[in-house]
């Protein structure tokens, strides 16, 4: 559904993306991570024509961005992280001009309407003014407009930007329906361990290289090197740093140190996935285990083990 092959986009000295290679099937929800300035945004308006590469090439359901640019915007929805709307609008007015403007025809435009709004949740809106909504309303509203004219793919550009908690999670949530309903979906964001709930693959993008591209599972693999055990034994901090001592002299153990909440961060030598000898050596010495687990690798921990921290 979406291949770029070396795409590339400079301004002036400056790189803005440099030669990304992604190939995204019918039903991916890709993903994309990178800080501010990592060219996330630079990528996503040239697959959707409305920015030239200077080298490279990219394909939406097969049709060159070079030679088919109108086929391919009636392909896509793209939804930028901010957008204006018409403040003397109700909600259903604004989108029945955008579902003119995408050229559906008007009996079919109030029930193409009533669909989206409630594909978002937000039929109860209907007729309220557009510029009274708020934030994580407006940020619905824009994706019923993108999904108008029934488009194959989506780009969403932060579409999680500047939202409160609880319409981070309504975002999150019309995400994997549209995932469900089999749409090519980019979403590019900040808000990291929201994703990996999403997605079913990721890339992360940094001075406009794309250095990690891959499904969640397999990312998250990556950024494991080596197991992290966390425990936590019964007792004063001086049991906890016996606890300790005792584990930094095991064969298992590469690293040992402790957190201020007497937690125990053991890392484990590489490529050692059985550490079942561990609390069995702590019960022995007559420790009481309060907590024994593996650190979690979700994409937030994933992203700060693989990038460097670069910006342009």
């Amino acid at each position: 559904m979406i291949e770029t092959r070396q795409l590339t986009k400079r301004y002036g000295e400056l790189i803005a993306v440099n030669h990304i290679d992604l190939n995204l099937a019918e039903g991916d929800v890709f993903g994309f991570i990178g800080p501010n300035g990592s060219g996330k945004t630079t990528t996503m308006r040239m697959i959707a024509t409305l920015l030239q590469p200077d080298y490279g090439e990219a394909y939406v359901c097969g049709k060159s961005i070079y030679t088919h640019p109108q086929e391919i915007r009636r392909l896509i929805g793209f939804m930028p992280d901010f957008f204006g709307v018409y403040e003397d609008m109700t909600v259903v007015e604004y989108l029945e001009f955008f579902a003119a403007a995408y050229r559906v025809t008007a009996g079919k435009r109030r029930k193409v309407v009533e669909e989206k709004l409630e594909l978002v949740d937000m039929a109860f809106k209907r007729d309220a003014m557009v510029n009274q909504l708020s934030r994580g309303q407006t940020q619905r509203i824009g994706l019923a407009r993108v999904m108008l004219h029934e488009p194959q793919v989506l780009l969403l550009d932060e579409p999680a930007s500047g939202l409160d908690p609880r319409a981070r999670i309504e975002i999150r949530n019309l995400l994997k329906r549209l995932g469900e309903l089999k749409k090519t979906v980019i979403v590019s964001s900040h808000i990291l361990p929201e994703l990996a709930d999403v997605c079913t693959r990721v890339g992360m993008i940094e001075k406009g290289n794309l250095i990690v591209d891959g499904q969640v599972g397999e990312v998250m693999k990556k950024a494991r090197q080596r197991i992290v055990l966390q425990i936590q034994v019964k007792g004063d901090t001086a049991e906890t740093d016996r606890a300790a001592a005792l584990l930094e002299q095991h064969d298992l153990v590469d690293n040992v140190s402790v957190s201020a909440n007497t937690v125990i961060d053991v890392t484990l030598q590489a490529e050692t996935d059985d550490y079942s000898e561990l609390p069995s050596a702590l019960l022995d010495a007559k420790f009481k285990l309060k907590l024994f687990r593996e650190e979690e690798v979700n994409l937030e921990t994933a992203f700060m083990e693989l990038t460097k921290g670069l910006v342009q």
